[in-house]
Formats: structure tokens, C-alpha cells, sequence
């Protein structure tokens, strides 16, 4: 007898096709709305020179830790601006190099998808953006005129596996793909949000990167969406711990200013335990970047008994948002 059902009520199809559209209209939004930073950022409004109204600098209070600790708060406007210069010029520094290691391993991952995969377009295009915000960036430091180095010497070393991590596990480099990107979009938005005056420098190149980004990560997301559930029980499993460990390690390369950073301005090492990593604020702070990553292991059944426990001893654990860019609250267990 033949069978009359079509592939349309083929449940992978259904899902697959609805895959392919997300990205088609991910693709069309690069197309339709996109940005060029040496046309859509003013460089040359006097406004924009680095020292004009440099108070500007100062780190915020309601957006960056550092900016409201009582050691930075008791430094001189004069010290204040340096080490707010040189912390800006190192996250715009570290947004480039992350965003170089995404390209190599992207390139990669596209170079073996077969004819009409959908991901083609979309990730050609959004590697397009990336090459345009690692010039972005790099000017920004440039233009600041602070030799930064970045993430740290040890983390810098991660680059080298972006691309074997591409090739040989796709779902792991996405993985990491968010663990970079859900922290600084979290820290621009924060500063964006605080609706503090901030130079004109930080607040274009963060429009920019954010506009942008939010395709991206929503890329990411529902490139796992399609994929983790694909994968065998072992698989998933493997998944599952390594996600939390992922979001870690380069959360912290990207939170956490490098060693030069603390010695450039004698900062305390008792200053730096409590900011980024001994006090309960800090540890808020960390957790909260990756509420959406939560969501998304939730959603993707990657929270089972032991990537609890994994995400809860790495202090990263925490309420998941009801959707993706939710404002963090006071008290977030309330709506929970």
C-alpha cells in the first residue's frame, strides 16, 4: 500500500523548514539594517575627540562595579578618567579579539556545509558584521591611545582551539560563541541603560555592537535549538556539563580585566577579590550575564541532576528569563 503522508507532517521537516526561515529572516535583517562605522559613527565631531569633556570617562556607577567601589570612588577625577580610559580600551579590545577567534571558527564551519544549507548566507553575513566590529573596536582603542592588551595570556591561548572546536563540535563552539558574547552584551546594555553620560566614543560603538549582536545571539540560540536535540543521550549528556564549564571560563576572560590592568594602577589585590570574584555583588554580577544561557539549557533539557550541580559549583546558577534580553530585577525570584 502506498503511503499517502506527506513530509509535511514529518515533524523533523516541519522543524527544519521552520529552522530555515528564522535564518532567512535573520539573513534579510543583516541586509536591511546594517551598519558601516566609519560612516555610521561621527569620528571626526569634535565632541567625539577623546579629551573633549573627559570627565565623560569615569566609570558608571550604576553599570560597572569598579565605577562604584569606594577605592575608585576616593582616586582623583584625574585617576578616575585614566583608569576609566584604559578599562573601555580593554573591553572594546577584548570584544576584537573574541570576535576574531568566531570568524576563524565560523570560516571553518561553513567551508563543510552542504549546498542550500541555510546557515551559509546567514553566518557569511554575520561574519561581514564581526570583521566590521573588530575594526569598530580597534579604532575605539586607537582613538582612546592606551596600549591595551586585552584578554590574558593564558586565555589568549584559547584561540588556537576555535577552529578544531568548529569543525569537529559545532554545538561546543556555539556554546562558547554565547559564553563571549551574552557578558558584553550584558555590560553594554547595562551601561546604556543607566542613562549616565558616558562619551560619545562608547556610546556609538556600543549602539552599534548591541543593534547587531542581537541577531547574532539569536543565531546562536537557535542554532542549538536545531541541533543539541539531534544528538544522542551521551552526546546531550556531554553537552550539558560542558556548557556551564564553557560559559565560565570565558566569561571570566571577558569580565575580568587582565593582570597589567592591576598592576598599571596599583590596584589592591584586596579591591580585585572583591570585585570580580570574593564579594556577593560579584558573584551576582557573573551569574547574572548568563540568565538567558540558563533559559536556553533549560529549554534544551540540559539541565538534568548533574549540570546542576556543575553550573551551581562554578556560582553561575541562578533564575532563568521568561524571554531572551529581560531586564535583570531587584528580586528576580519573585516573578519565578
Amino acid at each position: 500500500m502506498t503511503n499517502t503522508a506527506t513530509t509535511s507532517d514529518d515533524p523533523v521537516v516541519a522543524e527544519a523548514r521552520e529552522y530555515a526561515r528564522t535564518l532567512l529572516l535573520l539573513s534579510e535583517g543583516s541586509v536591511n539594517k546594517h551598519f558601516d562605522p566609519f560612516v555610521d559613527i561621527d569620528w571626526d565631531n569634535p565632541d567625539f575627540d577623546v579629551d573633549a569633556d573627559p570627565k565623560r570617562w569615569i566609570l558608571p556607577v550604576s553599570a560597572d562595579p569598579l565605577g562604584r567601589h569606594p577605592w575608585y570612588l576616593a582616586l582623583s577625577d584625574e585617576d578616575k578618567i585614566a583608569i576609566g580610559k584604559y578599562r573601555q580600551a580593554n573591553i572594546a579590545k577584548v570584544g576584537l579579539q573574541f570576535e576574531s577567534i568566531l570568524i576563524s571558527g565560523m570560516q571553518q564551519h561553513v567551508f563543510g556545509l552542504p549546498n542550500g544549507s541555510p546557515e551559509f548566507r546567514y553566518c557569511s553575513h554575520e561574519m561581514i558584521e564581526e570583521h566590521y566590529h573588530t575594526l569598530m573596536f580597534q579604532e575605539m582603542v586607537n582613538r582612546i591611545g592606551v596600549d591595551v592588551p586585552g584578554m590574558g595570556q593564558l586565555v589568549r591561548q584559547l584561540r588556537h582551539l576555535g577552529v578544531p572546536v568548529a569543525v569537529l563540535f559545532p554545538s561546543l563552539f556555539f556554546m562558547a560563541v554565547l559564553a563571549g558574547e551574552e557578558p558584553i552584551d550584558h555590560i553594554q546594555k547595562a551601561v546604556l541603560r543607566s542613562g549616565e553620560d558616558v562619551h560619545p566614543i562608547m556610546r556609538g560603538v556600543m549602539a552599534i555592537h548591541i543593534a547587531e549582536e542581537a541577531r547574532h545571539i539569536s543565531f546562536a540560540h537557535e542554532f542549538l535549538r536545531h541541533h543539541v536535540p539531534q544528538r544522542n543521550s551521551a552526546s546531550r549528556m556531554v553537552l550539558s556539563i560542558a556548557m556551564p564549564i564553557v560559559m565560565w571560563i570565558l566569561g571570566r576572560s571577558i569580565a575580568t580585566p587582565p593582570k597589567a590592568f592591576f598592576e598599571e594602577f596599583d590596584i589592591p589585590a584586596g579591591v580585585r577579590e572583591e570585585l570580580y570574584y570574593g564579594s556577593k555583588e560579584a558573584r551576582q554580577v557573573f551569574s547574572d550575564y548568563f540568565i538567558d544561557v540558563r533559559a536556553l539549557a533549560k529549554d534544551l533539557g540540559l539541565l538534568n541532576s548533574i549540570s546542576k550541580r556543575v553550573w551551581k559549583l562554578l556560582g553561575i546558577d541562578g533564575p532563568t528569563s521568561r524571554y531572551r534580553s529581560e531586564p535583570i530585577r531587584v528580586n528576580p525570584d519573585l516573578d519565578r
